[in-house]
């Protein structure tokens, strides 16, 4: 166990945040300036409007890990939840000697007086263990893939600043880290678009970069080198402790940069060896050090030192926060801006903590609100690299098999797990869900947006399935921050603690309400009918955009779950097992069929479609195919009580129109003849407009 590590300048804003008087801020850990800006008018203009885009990725968190409770999101009360193999809810993971469920951490073996919630140990978190954990695509090798602690959370009274955020601004319930696999390789998505190739020919899956002293580095070009070329500004934020987080540091184009750099300092090999050594030394040779990598930089070529001034240097321990709030105040905020925390402010649960990331994030927040002209045309992303295999119960969008380049030894690269991402800006306030697919590459093409400057390495898949996150913001119009609960007292840290699942295990507790939720570019339907031995699945889109869809074969149809990205029309032929079938297709934002039946039934030869009208209606068409009547029940399973009844003659159709909640509907369909025969009809309508969630 580790030593604890906080001190009281971490968490000083806490007292900041709670303690001021009148209005929402009374019982607020944001900072005052935020709310200030809150209530100002917003200028229109749409993208047009933003000078500056900040990225803080912080360490190692799951979406499930810390909003799998949260009101409003696709989280604990998923209606949308896969089911096992096996047959039991994603949610009861198997277990070498019990099912485990999501627990939350003050409730685990091993927390007691000398423990915090905030203070839990980290997990595996390397390729071989994510692939493991995904099970081949049913999602059920968690505990034997990461061991137990992989399954615990928090709540909003552990992260009570984290989920004020959420309710604020806008959280996105979609996104995706872009790597079944560690910390480097999915930052180098966010500053790349993609990942490179060790030396042995392997893709980069895997921390390999970290050992900087002998690793020859990545060949690739960064988007920042592509801002450059195209006049654009940039900067990366970080201290003498970076924590290796700055993956610009293991291109080649970058190592160079340093390595010249750092020539007249001795036998340094590597940033983070010369600053771990500055941090140590006393301060006259800590100061001549310093002198003598400013020597080495003053001696690179114009466009290098350029480089190493964006990207490389490092400003002293504890003044992240403070020399970001300098370039604000002076006027000097880039386009793009990175901030890279320290060990301690990352949150990463080996190093850091969620009240310490809640810091350096409330130093951004508060310097950027303080200052008018800035917040006005500032949006703030608040991201995570991974999940360090922390449980999170969605599948992630996997890439077909033709698509070479998402692939390493037969498997897939990504999408990985879900992360945390909450969206902050005058344009996303509200307390907004966006359920729009995105991963690590949408950071990069929100600034193709915005910018029009275009990354190359992004792969054609990964611009299919995923989203560049201008979705999450609302031009047009905003809205204050809602009320939210008193927080409770910080934490004090003593004991780094591995969570271990209790005795007596509770479903986990989703917050009951729902939440604003921002229009999505989906129009997906699907319906399916037995022609011969094979069950022919027919799945639609007529949106903006593809979406993926992920077939689960419950009835042994085939061994693993299919997947499609859809644009237009997409056919599935499956053949039957046993004359039976069951399937499942689940798409976003939680859209689902289920298809049931038996080639032997009386409903053998009937089938069931929809299409919207509207938001507020869908049109449920019943088709008879047989030499028979058959009288079908429509049962909500949500979303109201209704219930209906249709007649449906040999060779006819009845379209039975059925109303929705806000655009949410669930609907059984069973034939009073055939017992097999089964269709779910989930999802929501989108028309263009702001919603709520389901």
């Amino acid at each position: 166990m580790s030593p604890r590590r906080d001190g009281p300048s971490r968490r000083s804003f806490l007292a900041s945040g709670a303690g001021v008087a009148g209005g929402a801020a009374v019982a607020s850990l944001l900072p005052p300036s935020v709310h200030a800006a809150l209530a100002q008018p917003v200028k229109p203009g749409g993208l047009r409007s933003i000078e500056h885009v900040v990225f803080l990725m912080q360490e190692n968190r799951g979406f499930d890990h810390y909003f799998g409770t949260l009101r409003g999101v696709r989280g604990y009360g998923d209606r949308n939840a896969i089911e096992l193999r096996d047959g039991r809810p994603v949610f009861e993971q198997p277990g070498p000697l019990r099912r485990v469920k999501p627990f939350l951490a003050r409730d685990a073996i091993g927390h007691g007086p000398l423990t915090d919630v905030n203070y839990i140990a980290g997990l595996d978190h390397g390729w071989d263990t994510g692939q493991k954990a995904r099970g081949d695509g049913w999602h059920d090798g968690w505990i034997a893939a990461k061991q137990t602690p992989t399954m615990v959370h928090y709540d909003r009274r552990d992260l009570p600043f984290q989920y004020e955020l959420a309710d604020t601004f806008t959280v996105c319930d979609a996104y995706h880290c872009s790597v079944f696999g560690p910390t480097n390789p999915n930052r180098t998505y966010h500053w790349t678009g993609t990942i490179g190739y060790e030396k042995n020919g392997h893709r980069a899956v895997e921390n390999d970069a970290y050992d900087e002293a002998n690793h020859p580095g990545y060949a690739l070009t960064s988007y920042v080198e592509r801002l450059s070329k195209a006049g654009r500004t940039w900067k990366v934020y970080q201290e003498w402790d970076n924590f290796t987080d700055n993956p610009l540091e293991f291109l080649t184009t970058f190592k160079q940069v340093m390595r010249k750099a750092l020539a007249p300092t001795g036998a340094y090999k590597s940033l983070t060896e010369f600053y771990g050594a500055v941090a140590k030394a006393g301060a006259d040779e800590r100061k001549s050090m310093l002198a003598a990598l400013d020597k080495g930089v003053a001696a690179l070529p114009a466009p290098e030192r350029d480089l190493f001034e964006r990207a490389l240097r490092r400003s002293d321990g504890g003044t992240l926060g403070a020399a970001f709030r300098a370039d604000v105040e002076a006027g000097r905020l880039p386009e793009v801006s990175y901030i890279v925390a320290s060990a301690a402010e990352s949150e990463h649960p080996g190093s850091g903590s969620p009240i310490q990331g809640a810091g350096i994030t409330y130093q951004v927040l508060d310097a950027i609100a303080s200052d008018r002209r800035t917040w006005e045309t500032t949006a703030l992303f608040l991201l995570f690299d991974e999940n360090d295999g922390y449980f999170d119960h969605v599948p992630p969008p996997l890439p077909p098999a033709d698509a070479a380049d998402e692939h390493y030894d037969g498997k897939p690269i990504g999408l990985g797990l879900r992360v945390p991402m909450t969206v902050v800006s005058p344009w996303t306030a509200g307390g907004y869900v966006c359920s729009e697919v995105f991963d690590h590459t949408s950071t990069i093409r929100f600034l193709e947006r915005w910018l029009g400057v275009r990354e190359p390495n992004i792969g054609a898949w990964r611009r299919t399935v995923a989203g560049d996150l201008t979705s999450a913001f609302d031009f047009r119009r905003t809205a204050g921050p809602p009320p939210v609960p008193r927080p409770g007292t910080p934490p004090k840290f003593y004991l780094r603690w591995p969570a271990l699942p209790p005795v007596v295990q509770k479903d986990p507790a989703p917050e009951p309400g729902r939440r604003p939720a921002r229009p999505l570019p989906y129009r997906t339907d699907a319906s399916a009918r037995l022609e011969g031995d094979a069950l022919v699945v027919t799945m639609t889109e007529r949106g903006a955009r593809a979406s993926h869809l992920a077939l689960y074969p419950y009835a042994g149809e085939f061994a693993t779950p299919r997947h499609y990205d859809v644009a237009g029309r997409a056919v599935e032929r499956v053949a039957l097992k046993d004359g039976r079938y069951r399937l499942t297709l689940t798409g976003p934002n939680g859209f689902r069929r289920e298809f049931a039946g038996a080639r032997s039934g009386a409903a053998a030869r009937a089938d069931v479609a929809s299409r919207a009208a509207g938001a507020a209606r869908i049109e449920i068409t019943l088709r008879n195919r047989g030499t028979q009547p058959l009288t079908f029940t429509l049962k909500a399973l949500a979303y109201g009580k209704a219930s209906r009844k249709a007649t449906v003659a040999a060779g006819k159709s009845v379209t039975v129109s059925w109303a929705t909640e806000h655009g949410w509907y669930d609907v059984e369909i069973r034939a009073a003849e055939d017992a097999a025969f089964r269709r779910r009809l989930m999802g929501h309508l989108e028309d263009g407009r702001p919603s709520v969630s389901g």
